[in-house]
């Protein structure tokens, strides 16, 4: 099987632990204060910390502005995850 070429780029620049720009982000899987999951062009990304806040959202531009402490940031595949076709603004306001 031929693995599937990834179009695009993924860049992240964290200030300080507390502030940081994702870009290359296609969804916000999930998000609560302590964890934020996003599927990237290079895969889930899963960012811990406390009192997160996603800042903003700009799917169009693929942009995630980020605030509170970061922790950790880990990367998996995304045949781990499943998840439905709907993005996180589709599911907000049904």
């Amino acid at each position: 099987m031929e693995e599937k070429q990834h179009v695009g780029s993924h860049k992240m620049q964290i200030v300080n632990r507390n502030q940081g720009m994702i870009t290359g982000v296609i969804d916000v899987v999930s998000f609560d204060l302590s964890e934020i999951q996003l599927e990237t062009e290079l895969g889930m990304l899963q960012i811990k910390g406390s009192d997160l806040k996603v800042k903003r959202l700009s799917l169009e531009k693929g942009e995630v502005e980020i605030e509170g402490q970061t922790d950790s940031f880990i990367y998996s595949d995304l045949k781990k995850y499943k998840r439905s076709k709907e993005s996180l603004v589709g599911r907000l306001f049904k």
